[in-house]
């Protein structure tokens, strides 16, 4: 055989039930396109009259008009753009991907820039197809010596072209909607949709209904109601920051997302090199829980709505916040609903995430007060932050701050400083203000504090601080008992002292049936202090950290480590126990004081399970009895 060459050829009937079943993934993105191409009408006759190419008498405002005709099955769409001719029909509808966007750039690639041109692909026409049995086109063009247009098809690959009778210069599509798009002659759904996708669209977007009845008064007169565009042509994102009040930011944040709890702060980003990316990003109020913080991130091409929170374009850590991101430099695929893979985008995440730390940056240098003020809601989201990009931590690793339990919010240097004298490079943290309050009164009784760290977050992020500083070490405040406690200037007789932990550790253990119980004796400053549970930072990062293999199956139980109960010797309780342990006739009274002083210390570690609390519960009223 001899050697060929050629080109390969695409047949419409073969393509065109792919155009119609697969090219979106979501049928109603229709909308999104006929409206699209409607706007792009308007700018392209713009541009021209603009750049002196035509002059135009009217003097009416440009519109693009949705029309819902639930009686006869239509939908339609007009716009009062540049029209097309016959000539243009045959180039831009009948030659499937053909783009009149594309080819117009292309003309005037000199005289104009492309930052408001929407379509690039010419294939958004065609998603009308999936949703309409037959596609209608009226069309006049701006050049008076044309004639108009009427062009037809019935979904396949036949269509018919005839001279219009369309007075008015502009594009009119009729979609007779089919059973697969019976939703669409529903105006409320065509209302959400058009809000979805088009809300900053470039020129008014008006939905009519001709069957709607109109409203009355009393008396039965019509009430004529100015018609309400569903768009804001000019969104705040595409505006200078000086050109915006914080008023405007905050009513732009509740009607983008309908949140009416005001934003904590927001970043107005506005770039043009070295690509064109605005938009707006806000704080909002977090809950408590990381597990519930839900973003949303609406990332829009020219002013048309593309997607909610893509990851490739914003850093994952900022999906926590809201806003709006609008870049036409995005690269998209045809049917503009995903991303191209390009590098391109990694450098548009890199910006938005370095714009976000200098606010941050800025806000810590200049308004440390306001800045502490949000901590507790936005620590999360910085914390989360770090985790996830080592730029971004390595830009606000200076400006972390950390609430005490003195109601202070410091820096992890600022705190090491004050607390050096006590315990040098040593954090002592609190995860749980309620349960571990008799911790924090102790520190608070030798001038101590400990931070705040009670967030889900909290863990890994300390665990990552570690690493990155080998020479502090976070410890939480039950971990240990520290010197500056323990009563001082006291003589210990090891030998007594042993002595007495045997005692005490076989009246524990008998009471309570722990033969692997943990005791320690020392001597504390504060006597009122009978026991508290001490568990090493390192034993309890193991048992949570074999709660999270336990979900996965695995074997939990080596990495199981009990907590040792530490017993104040100053104490008469203790001394109680001490004295009395091996009298016969007081083996009730310390079997019930050992219980009680266990699970008192116990309740200030960690909550009772619910038959130990059930049983704290009952003896404490047999103790109570006991007074009577």
């Amino acid at each position: 055989m001899a050697k060929e060459k050629g080109s390969l050829s695409i047949h419409s009937e073969n393509i065109f039930p792919i155009i119609k079943k697969w090219l979106y993934s979501d049928h109603d993105i229709f909308i999104r396109e006929l409206i699209s191409n409607s706007c792009d009408a308007i700018t392209k006759l713009e541009k021209l009259k603009n750049l002196g190419e035509i002059s135009i008498t009217d003097d009416l405002p440009y519109k693009v008009e949705v029309i819902v005709d639930d009686k006869n099955k239509t939908l339609t769409f007009k716009d009062n753009g540049l029209g097309m001719t016959d000539e243009e029909v045959k180039k831009y509808i009948n030659q499937i991907a053909f783009s009149g966007a594309e080819d117009f750039l292309n003309k005037y690639k000199d005289k104009t820039n492309d930052d408001q041109i929407i379509g690039h692909f010419g294939l958004g026409f065609y998603s009308a197809f999936m949703v309409a049995e037959k596609v209608e086109i009226n069309t006049k063009s701006y050049l008076e010596d044309y004639t108009p247009v009427k062009w037809t098809c019935e979904g396949g690959t036949e269509f018919e072209m005839e001279n219009g009778s369309k007075s008015e210069r502009g594009t009119e599509i009729v979609l007779h909607i089919g059973e697969d798009g019976k939703d669409f002659l529903n105006e409320y759904n065509v209302r959400t949709t058009i809000e979805k996708y088009c809300s900053f669209m470039p020129y008014e977007i008006f939905l009519t209904n001709p069957n709607k009845e109109p409203d009355k008064d009393e008396d039965g007169n019509i009430i004529v109601k100015e018609l309400k565009a569903l768009n804001t042509v000019n969104p705040l994102y595409a505006k200078k920051p000086n050109e915006c009040t914080d008023e405007e930011y905050k009513e732009f944040y509740r009607k983008t997302f309908m949140d009416f709890k005001e934003p904590l702060f927001w970043i107005h980003l506005n770039m043009d090199y070295p690509f064109n990316l605005k938009g707006i990003l806000y704080f909002p109020r977090f809950n408590h829980e990381f597990d519930n913080m839900e973003g949303q991130i609406k990332l829009y091409n020219n002013q048309v709505f593309v997607a909610d929170n893509i990851k490739e374009v914003i850093p994952e850590f900022l999906l926590l916040l809201k806003g709006v991101i609008d870049c036409p430099d995005i690269p998209l695929n045809v049917s503009r609903s995903f991303l191209q893979n390009d590098g391109f985008v990694k450098k548009i995440s890199t910006y938005i995430s370095k714009k976000v730390a200098d606010k941050l940056n800025s806000l810590y240098n200049t308004e440390r007060t306001t800045y502490e003020n949000f901590w507790d809601d936005i620590n999360p989201f910085i914390k989360f932050g770090c985790l996830k990009d080592e730029s971004f931590q390595e830009k606000v690793k200076d400006i972390l701050l950390y609430k005490s339990t003195e109601n202070k919010y410091l820096t992890l240097n600022e705190y090491l400083e004050a607390n050096k004298e006590k315990h040098e490079n040593k954090v002592y943290y609190v995860s749980d203000e309620k349960q571990q309050a008799q911790y924090i009164k102790m520190f608070r009784d030798h001038n101590m504090e400990a931070v705040i760290l009670e967030h889900n977050i909290d863990n890994p992020f300390i665990s990552q601080l570690e690493m990155k500083q080998k020479d502090i070490k976070f410890v939480r405040i039950d971990a240990d008992l520290t010197e500056t406690m323990k009563e001082d200037g006291q003589e210990t007789n090891e030998e007594e002292t042993k002595t007495l932990v045997e005692t005490l550790e076989n009246a524990f253990k008998k009471a309570l049936n722990k033969d692997s119980l943990k005791l320690q004796l020392e001597s504390l400053k504060q006597e009122d202090i009978s026991a508290i549970i001490i568990l090493p930072e390192e034993s309890r990062r193991m048992q949570e950290m074999s709660k999270m293999y336990g979900m996965y199956g695995l074997d939990a139980s080596m990495f199981e480590s009990g907590e040792t109960l530490l017993l104040n010797k100053k104490n008469e309780l203790v001394q109680y126990i001490i004295n009395n342990a091996d009298k016969e006739d007081k083996t009730e009274d310390i079997k019930l004081f050992c219980e009680q002083l266990y699970d008192l210390a116990m309740l200030s570690h960690k909550p009772l399970s619910p038959d130990a609390m059930t049983a704290f519960i009952g003896r404490s009223n047999l103790i109570l009895k006991k007074l009577i």
